[in-house]
């Protein structure tokens, strides 16, 4: 997306601000790669990979690529890579190669080559017309793809505080809300779960097999019309001091502010720290009481035939 690609857009505070995604999720996904006789772990590749905090948890294979259309987050995932080596003494950074360039077009990897794709919060920018035929080529028989985003945040204990960050985040008025400030259609492709990206088994019938969607969204309460939902399993414990920095990381913020400077003058802070301050009192919180947030997550799996 292109917010993350301006000079003004800090990966340092994006990679400590945002969610890590739990073991419990790879481990679905593995064992979905897995279950396929034959499954190989030679080749993981990991689409719009950011600052490469997916991308380092494709451990079990033996050579992993991180594709992403921002330099800059290329470079954070580089340095990730290496980070994390030097932090536990080992060599394992060498199995990490990083590519700048766009999911659509992966012409640097050669036709069934591939084991297993994943994209973590980047699939709803993909253009599926092109990622589905660009998968089933670089795909191995029988290879997988995983692909989820995680929508908009929970505060776990404080349901009542929900409508003030759906009207923040979805709102129509662009001066009091970030709702007209994202890009789209990929902002609303997230919101809605995922549930407009085409089945690939419909796609591509003879190239793909098991396309299934995946719903870690928490009880049918929150969002009925999805088919069936699992319990959250991406949450954070933080304080509301590092809530207002994870606030601070959307890309609607940085376009608001484009839109609006004078908003960041403003004596009782800007937008985000509007909203951040209305949901601390809301909450009865101090700047340094923890707070246990939750994202819902929506997955989708699919299998190369």
């Amino acid at each position: 997306m292109a917010t993350f690609g301006k000079a003004t857009f800090d990966t340092i505070v994006y990679a400590s601000s945002r969610p890590t995604y739990p073991k419990q999720l790879f481990d679905f996904i593995f064992k979905y790669h897995e279950r396929q006789p034959g499954s190989r772990w030679d080749t993981a590749v990991d689409l719009g990979c950011g600052t490469g905090q997916a991308t380092t948890e494709l451990i079990p294979f033996k050579r992993v690529v991180g594709v992403d259309p921002s330099a800059k987050m290329v470079d954070a995932a580089r340095e990730l890579a290496v980070s994390n080596a030097q932090s536990t003494n080992s060599e394992t950074e060498t199995k990490f190669s990083y590519v700048q360039g766009n999911a659509e077009n992966l012409s640097f990897l050669e036709d069934g080559s591939v084991d297993l794709i994943i994209a973590a919060q980047a699939a709803h920018w993909f253009d599926w017309s092109k990622m589905w035929p660009e998968a089933a080529r670089i795909l191995r028989k029988h290879g997988s793809a995983a692909f989820w985003i995680y929508s908009e945040f929970r505060v776990a204990n404080h349901p009542s505080l929900t409508p003030l960050i759906t009207e923040y985040a979805q709102g129509s008025d662009p001066e009091s809300s970030l709702g007209p400030h994202w890009q789209q259609p990929g902002r609303s492709i997230l919101e809605n779960h995922l549930v407009q990206v085409p089945s690939a088994t419909e796609v591509l019938p003879n190239k793909f097999t098991d396309f299934e969607r995946v719903f870690f969204t928490g009880t049918r309460d929150y969002y009925p019309s999805l088919p069936s939902t699992r319990p959250v399993i991406l949450r954070k414990k933080m304080t509301w001091t590092d809530l207002q920095q994870y606030l601070r990381t959307w890309s609607s913020l940085h376009t608001y502010h484009e839109r609006y400077p004078d908003d960041l003058k403003r004596p009782d802070g800007d937008i985000a720290v509007r909203l951040w301050e209305s949901l601390k009192n809301e909450a009865g919180a101090k700047d340094q009481d923890t707070v246990d947030i939750e994202w819902p997550v929506a997955l989708i799996l699919v299998r190369r035939a």
